[in-house]
């Protein structure tokens, strides 16, 4: 099983890994196969429930006839281990000026280098772990952080994982010089990352493997599991930098949430309240730099 609610660390903070910062409420399903409704938020009750009919998984582990239906209807499909390693390597070369910087791939395998990262003399390790990085309908986000393959569910050692943030954490591990200064570089590390999903077990899931990779290294580099702390401070982060997005609209799904037990009045009726294209809402992020709400239009360009 590469995901456990009831287990360390998901289990600490399944509540807030479940926050739509935008709406203020949980982030939807998006998909009729969990309640047949959609717009439904996902719960704890949801997740925990032993009489639910279908568990929120990764897609490798989700029924082939579940797969083949999404990739039909939302054209999902994700992408193997070693082509996110060769996309990623490419950034990095047009980053670095040069190949080869964490691994040399051989096929569909690959090699990590051996010693600390060198950096350009215009560029130091700290611009690197700065460097913003956005994957755009994330799914599991595979390209942020490579605990497995997503394509066949194989788990990938810490010393081989190929992730944009897994690169930033090796490099941090490799500068930092105590345990404050990891945390602090760690915490740079995950501001750095973005990604929006439309379908809400996959964010969720993104979410969980972004949370566990932060323990993960955690564990590496001091020999510790993270306290209360500082899993709800990387918690925050994660959920302000991964979010339920329609990418082409850049807003929430399907509009504005329906708000419980409103009582309809003549002044609603009058004002169209009632009409059936809910109201769009702008996706909100977080400016970590200047410490302020924003929306994602307000960026895209």
């Amino acid at each position: 099983m590469l995901i456990n609610y009831r287990e360390y660390p998901t289990n600490n903070v399944l509540k807030k890994l479940l926050k739509d910062n935008t709406t203020g409420k949980n982030i939807i399903f998006a998909t009729d196969i969990y309640t047949g409704n959609p717009k439904d938020e996902i719960t704890e009750k949801y997740i925990l429930s032993n009489s639910k009919e279908y568990e929120i998984c990764p897609r490798v582990e989700k029924a082939l006839n579940v797969q083949s239906d999404r990739t039909r209807k939302k054209a999902e499909v994700f992408t193997p281990s070693w082509i996110c390693n060769k996309m990623n390597n490419h950034c990095d070369a047009e980053w670095f000026g040069r190949e080869n910087v964490f691994n040399i791939e051989n096929g569909e395998k690959w090699t990590t280098t051996v010693g600390k990262i060198d950096f350009p003399s215009e560029k130091d390790w700290k611009d690197y772990v700065k460097s913003k990085r956005l994957e755009i309908t994330c799914g599991e986000a595979p390209y942020i952080v490579s605990r497995y393959d997503a394509a066949t569910g194989e788990i990938i050692p810490i010393e081989k994982r190929i992730g944009i943030l897994d690169r930033k954490l090796r490099v941090v591990a490799e500068n930092a010089n105590d345990e404050k200064d990891w945390l602090k570089w760690t915490y740079e590390a995950f501001k750095s990352v973005y990604g929006y999903e439309f379908q809400g077990d996959n964010l969720l899931i993104a979410r969980i493997n972004l949370l566990t990779t932060f323990v993960d290294y955690m564990l590496d580099k001091l020999g510790r599991q993270p306290v209360a702390k500082e899993l709800n401070e990387i918690t925050k982060i994660i959920v302000w930098n991964f979010w339920q997005m329609d990418g082409i609209t850049g807003t929430v799904p399907f509009g504005k949430p329906t708000e419980e037990f409103h009582q309809m009045s003549f002044f609603d009726y009058e004002q169209g309240i009632n009409d059936t294209e809910p109201e769009q809402v702008d996706c909100k992020i977080y400016d970590w730099t200047e410490k302020t709400v924003i929306t994602y239009k307000s960026i895209r360009g």
